[in-house]
């Protein structure tokens, strides 16, 4: 890592430069299926804020004060799926227990968030390029906003979309990953400046 890069650069690439979803392609499964009506895309998103939120730091703390103290970093990936899949669980708990009708809504994506590869991908990302604990903390964050920007974005064209003739071959993914393609060109016009590779 670029040792001159602080967190607020970070925060600003993994929200638009550096788009997990829009740049890495990383958790597209629940971005194509729960990108239909916005209410259901801001509730997703948030779980995903949240959860990654979570789960960046304190794989990092784990990685990095119990991981590679111990000689254990073979077991990297093991302990950080069992990190985002209890706070997936939580986070299911609660969206159950705040609003039913979200949870309904949100229906197989919310249990999906635990093997979501954008929470996976940010934690992995998060080590790679060795980040220090609040530069994690804010690319966490902003991985998260990232995502939730570009599928509430998405929903939004959606539902617009749902009164439009679109040509019966590009219907359902196939106009979808067009638009996906679309919003990642005009994300890309932030790319010069700041990259996290």
């Amino acid at each position: 890592m670029n040792e001159q890069l602080t967190w607020f650069p970070v925060l600003f690439a993994a929200i638009f430069t550096n788009n997990i979803l829009l740049t890495n392609y990383l958790g597209m499964c629940s971005f194509l299926g729960a990108s239909r009506e916005i209410k259901t895309a801001l509730g997703l998103g948030a779980a995903v804020i949240f959860v990654m939120t979570a789960t960046t730091p304190l794989n990092w703390l784990v990685y990095h004060k119990a991981l590679v103290p111990f000689g254990l970093t073979h077991l990297r990936f093991i302990i950080f799926i069992v990190v985002i899949a209890a706070f997936t669980q939580v986070v299911e708990m609660l969206v159950e227990r705040v609003s039913a009708a979200l949870y309904a809504a949100l229906g197989i994506f919310l249990p999906l968030i635990a093997v979501n590869c954008a929470i996976m991908g940010a934690v992995l990302f998060m080590v790679i390029r060795n980040y220090t604990f609040p530069t994690a903390c804010a690319y966490g964050f902003g991985s998260g906003v990232g995502w939730a920007l570009a599928i509430v974005a998405m929903a939004g064209i959606r539902e617009k979309m749902a009164r439009s003739r679109v040509p019966r071959g590009l219907e359902g993914a196939g106009i979808t990953l067009i638009i996906a393609g679309i919003m990642a060109l005009a994300f890309m016009g932030f790319n010069g400046m700041v990259n996290l590779n």
